[in-house]
């Protein structure tokens, strides 16, 4: 460890993170043709300071000099008398530096129409970007879904990257706003390293092909063994019919939204409560809202297995509310009494604040009786 090394780490300095250098597309093949003007601007230079020094008899500066100033044809006229000879050279110096300048515009001007040098100047500074995300979502594939859930995603503040090997995704994220996109196929190892998944939250697939939505919760699953990744990724995906629903939570998918089954319980409650229609929407899915609904599965070696609802004290502890019991066996129990027993592995629904579900999580997880309980 160098000195400098040292001293970031005593004043505790990180430096920024930076993409590996195998995923940035390279630069230099499309700027080879660049090749053949500077190495003749450079022999050109050459030839008319060697060509001054003889003819005229210039110092070697004076020469570099009136080299540059005829190469580049700029008229600053002669710095000392040329005779005849040296004369006709300037002239043909002239006439090279102007086909040589003619020649590089062309060459310039060919490579920006075709576009490669700026694609890639923006996937490099793209890079750079997603090199700094911790935490982010991967939203698979461009369409009415991704453009909802997008907009979800930037009122709650969750960084997120939208990946669609369509060329029309740079047309679709200015226009829709994706701050951060790359045009690549999703389920591609390559796409996932330049995507940063391994330090991503999790990935939501939301294609209207079922076979991309398996392809790519496949090779997340196989991405995480193969690089041993500390937590599996939390991967959302779509589905249109209730079989497709059950392959892709057999493949490795930890949620299934169903369009056509949330349809129909939006409209059947509608139809039940139409006073209701909104509640959801207008109370929990609210940005700004401080409460929030989760379900916390009690695991078997918790303290609070087997005893009474009432007894975990957990309303007065974390200022939550217990408003469901799901049992191991799928039996569900609305708005539990005091007198319910908890048992291993079934799941509690929670609604509260999110720091008050935290604590509840953290109280649950407990191997031995909390010490919070003295005082309740």
């Amino acid at each position: 460890m160098n000195l400098s090394q040292r001293i970031r780490k005593f004043l505790h300095w990180e430096t920024t993170p930076k993409p590996d250098a195998k995923l940035i597309p390279e630069l230099y093949p499309h700027i080879k043709p660049f090749r053949l003007p500077l190495i003749l601007t450079v022999l050109t230079m050459m030839v008319g300071t060697l060509g001054y020094v003889i003819i005229d008899d210039f110092s070697l500066m004076d020469a570099i000099y009136q080299t540059g100033v005829t190469f580049t044809t700029v008229g600053f006229g002669e710095i000392a008398p040329i005779s005849n000879a040296g004369r006709l050279f300037t002239v043909t110096l002239i006439i090279a530096g102007f086909a040589v300048f003619s020649s590089a515009i062309g060459i310039l001007v060919a490579e920006l129409n075709r576009g490669h040098i700026i694609a890639i100047l923006k996937e490099r500074r793209m890079l750079y970007k997603i090199a700094r995300f911790k935490k982010h979502f991967v939203v698979c594939y461009h369409n009415d879904y991704t453009i909802e859930v997008t907009k979800q995603l930037r009122k709650n503040h969750i960084p997120f990257i939208v990946i669609d090997p369509r060329k029309e995704i740079h047309e679709w994220a200015e226009e829709y706003k994706y701050p951060i996109f790359l045009q690549a196929e999703p389920h591609a190892e390559l796409s996932m390293l330049k995507a940063n998944l391994a330090s991503a939250k999790g990935l939501i697939t939301l294609s209207d092909s079922i076979a991309d939505n398996i392809a790519i919760i496949a090779s997340v699953r196989l991405f995480e063994k193969e690089h041993f990744l500390p937590r599996p990724y939390y991967i959302i995906s779509s589905a249109e019919s209730m079989s497709d629903v059950e392959k892709l939570k057999k493949l490795g998918s930890d949620t299934v939204v169903s369009p056509t089954k949330l349809t129909a319980q939006r409209v059947s409650a509608m139809a039940a409560r139409p006073d209701m229609e909104n509640l959801l929407e207008e109370f929990l899915y609210r940005a700004d809202n401080p409460l929030d609904m989760e379900e916390l599965e009690v695991p078997k070696y918790s303290w609070a297995v087997l005893k009474k609802l009432k007894e975990t004290h957990i309303r007065q502890i974390t200022n939550t509310s217990i408003i469901g019991i799901t049992k191991k066996d799928g039996k569900f129990i609305s708005m539990p009494k005091g007198d319910v027993l908890i048992t291993s592995e079934c799941k509690l629904l929670i609604i509260g604040t999110q720091s008050g579900i935290m604590v509840a999580k953290e109280l649950i997880r407990k191997r031995e009786k909390p010490k919070e309980l003295r005082f309740v």
